[in-house]
């Protein structure tokens, strides 16, 4: 069947097998070209096996939970957004969590996902504590830090190609309401928004939205907004009775791929401008429900299909923080000139982190989507170089078109990584359509 991430680019020809129990998976495993795919929601052909994809949404149970440590054990098609609907009524929240509640515990693993808290806490793969998988050989192995340790660390960040997760330890944290306290500071440019960073890197979330059209003085003219998780206190009166209720969102879905012509240059620039405004002078501290402020996409059902039917492609790259200033305003220049849209622009710094072979450094990462054209394509390539020239390093969760030579220029981890997976045997068996494009 033809299948895709969910950018809906590129469409890949792959056998789809769901299994309902770990006897299903070792037969499957016999054969080369085997991936892990969890909810489908990484961005390009990094959960699409080159020959068999094997869907984990049968293995989504809850096995058990620790009161004391917020330790949770679940199979690995489990979803985000159950675990905090079973968890966060009972005070508990995830360390770190992506931009999406709509993602598996093995996909979050796998591309061991960041959050808004990188520069406070690290990735989600500091708060596994141990992993069950499917090797090679057919055997379930656990694996942590302290046992297997090196799979483990392989694993982490690994994008599925050491073998097939099954179950998994990972840890809450305890909250004392569902509301966090949201301020929003609006910067003029680029410079601004990296000071602003630096002089706010005790808040525990930030996260800056970009309006990446601005051009000359304005260059990354920018939203940034911090939260920090609230207290009852903190509450309204009227909330402080129930803590953990929040407003339920009104889903909005859209029934169909918008015309390819709808994000155009005119359109994007048209609603930067009208959502910068609104929001610079909200500069008091808001109370905001963790719905939308870790999630607001999640309330679009289908908000892919805004890109149109071709779909788009993300950009998402890692500066280091010597480089940021410099590297920032040159691929948004670039971006400006070349009169292409990205309807969402998004950039985070990261803490310091040393991993096998887990995307995040000590940097900034600026994350853009692009509708599929030629011209975007090109631009994007354009982005990879001026990435390389600054030291940086990509997002294989988000990537679908990077090409072998530029993939294996940014990250000298690559070679070791190649090494392992031949010599335990996982690189004639994991293997899905990124890795092959890739020569992972």
């Amino acid at each position: 069947m033809k299948l895709s991430g969910w950018a809906k680019y590129p469409i890949i020809n792959t056998r789809l097998h769901k299994p309902k129990g770990i006897a299903e998976i070792l037969n499957l495993i016999k054969f080369k070209g085997v991936i892990a795919r969890g909810n489908g929601r990484s961005y390009g052909d990094s959960a699409i096996g080159s020959d068999h994809t094997i869907e984990m949404s049968n293995f989504n149970k809850i096995i058990s939970f620790n009161e004391d440590t917020g330790q949770i054990t679940v199979e690995s098609g489990m979803l985000l957004s159950d675990i905090i609907e079973t968890f966060l009524p009972k005070g508990w929240f995830p360390c770190v969590t992506p931009g999406s509640k709509f993602v598996t515990v093995g996909g979050m693993i796998a591309s061991d996902v960041h959050g808004k808290n990188h520069h406070k806490v690290g990735s989600f793969g500091k708060f596994v504590d141990w992993i069950d998988i499917i090797n090679a050989n057919g055997e379930i192995v656990r694996c942590s830090q302290k046992e297997n340790s090196e799979l483990f660390n392989f694993t982490i960040g690994g994008m599925g190609l050491t073998g097939i997760i099954i179950k998994a330890a990972i840890r809450l944290k305890k909250i004392n309401t569902s509301w966090i306290k949201q301020k929003i500071i609006a910067a003029e440019n680029i410079d601004k928004v990296i000071e602003i960073f630096e002089s706010t890197s005790n808040v525990e979330y930030s996260v800056a939205w970009i309006d990446c059209l601005q051009k000359e003085k304005n260059i990354g003219r920018s939203l940034i907004m911090l939260g920090e998780h609230a207290d009852i206190n903190d509450l309204p009166i009227k909330f402080q009775k129930k803590p953990f209720d929040y407003p339920k969102k009104y889903k909005i879905k859209i029934p169909f791929n918008f015309p390819y012509w709808f994000l155009n240059y005119k359109a994007v620039s048209l609603f930067n401008k009208f959502y910068f405004l609104r929001n610079k002078n909200k500069t008091n501290e808001q109370l905001v429900d963790f719905d939308s402020y870790f999630y607001p996409l999640d309330k679009i059902i289908g908000w892919n299909k805004i890109y149109g039917k071709k779909g788009f492609a993300q950009f998402q790259c890692v500066i280091p923080i010597s480089n940021s200033k410099i590297a920032l305003n040159e691929l948004l220049l670039t971006i400006s000139k070349s009169n292409c849209s990205s309807f969402l622009s998004v950039l985070k710094k990261f803490g310091r982190q040393n991993s096998f072979f887990s995307f995040p450094f000590e940097g900034y990462t600026l994350a853009l989507d692009f509708p599929i054209s030629k011209n975007t394509l090109n631009l994007m390539t354009q982005l990879d170089e001026i990435t390389l020239k600054y030291k940086g390093r990509f997002y294989l969760t988000k990537d679908s078109r990077m090409s072998k030579e530029t993939f294996l220029k940014s990250d000298i981890r690559n070679d070791d990584y190649i090494k392992y997976r031949k010599l335990t045997g996982s690189f004639d068996i994991f293997n899905s359509s990124q890795s092959n494009r890739l020569g992972l």
